[in-house]
């Protein structure tokens, strides 16, 4: 059974930087996209970075220059490196690992920026 673990989220001020990882266990196959999402009170989800296989990634336009995306194939494990934390982006961050015989999504973690 796949499981996607985050951790690293918290609280933290306006200004301030925080590390999520994501671990995948349960299969030998490095998913083909791993994906951040966040979802704040009242809000849709949204995808917030992805990076596939091969190190291509793609950002939320508000985030875009803040946070950065990576992966560890032999660990199965992608981050979220997120600098210059606004309140706005206070949310659920949840992870995402998907291949085309696969969509497993972590627990979430919480992420709160105060101003």
């Amino acid at each position: 059974q796949v499981q996607l673990v985050e951790s690293g989220g918290g609280l933290v001020q306006a200004g301030g930087s925080l590390r999520l990882s994501c671990a995948v266990s349960g299969t030998a196959f490095s998913p083909v996209a791993m994906n951040w999402y966040r979802q704040a009170p009242g809000k849709q989800r949204e995808s917030v970075a992805s990076i596939s296989r091969d190190g291509s990634t793609n950002y939320l336009h508000s985030v875009k220059g803040r946070f950065t995306i990576s992966r560890d194939n032999a660990k199965n494990t992608a981050y979220l490196q997120m600098n210059s934390l606004k309140p706005e982006d206070t949310a659920v961050y949840y992870c995402n690992a998907w291949t085309p015989h696969l969509d497993a999504w972590g627990q979430g973690t919480q992420v709160t920026v105060s101003s």
